[in-house]
């Protein structure tokens, strides 16, 4: 069993997770952290290190965040390798319900190799532009 953790920027980590389970079922290694509005960084640091405090040294870990270079991740990941993560775990960006649907559903069959691949080719395919088309018709939409 891999560990998925979503870390953000305010409440879209939990929203997600929240959102996410709605989708795939309860998942216990599911577990999700935000930077609160006015919250220090050391704040969030002992949040999320009291989120992680259970899980085992040596587990494998796919860490998802809302934003590249943002504190949350960041600092997330810096605390997942002074735990002793860093061979172990698989860190991306830029996370959406899309994304994070194909991680809960393939986390555990893949290769972190190949689920980075998967994923990000996934969530790529995901981001479209939903348009409405008139119909001459009287035909509801």
């Amino acid at each position: 069993m891999k560990y998925m953790l979503l870390v953000s920027h305010g409440m879209f980590a939990k929203g997600l997770a929240d959102a996410l389970q709605m989708l795939v079922g309860l998942k216990k290694e599911l577990l999700a952290c935000g930077l609160k509005e006015n919250q220090s960084i050391d704040g969030f640091a002992n949040d999320f290190s009291m989120l992680i405090k259970d899980i085992p040294v040596g587990s494998e870990l796919v860490v998802l965040g809302d934003l590249i270079g943002g504190s949350p991740l960041t600092n997330a990941t810096s605390i997942l390798m002074e735990k002793g993560f860093t061979e172990t775990m698989v860190v991306m960006g830029g996370m959406n319900l899309p994304l994070a649907v194909t991680v809960a559903l393939m986390k555990d069959s893949l290769s972190k190799e190949e689920l980075v691949v998967q994923v990000t080719k996934e969530a790529r395919e995901a981001l479209k532009e939903f348009r409405l088309v008139k119909n001459n018709e009287d035909e509801d939409i």
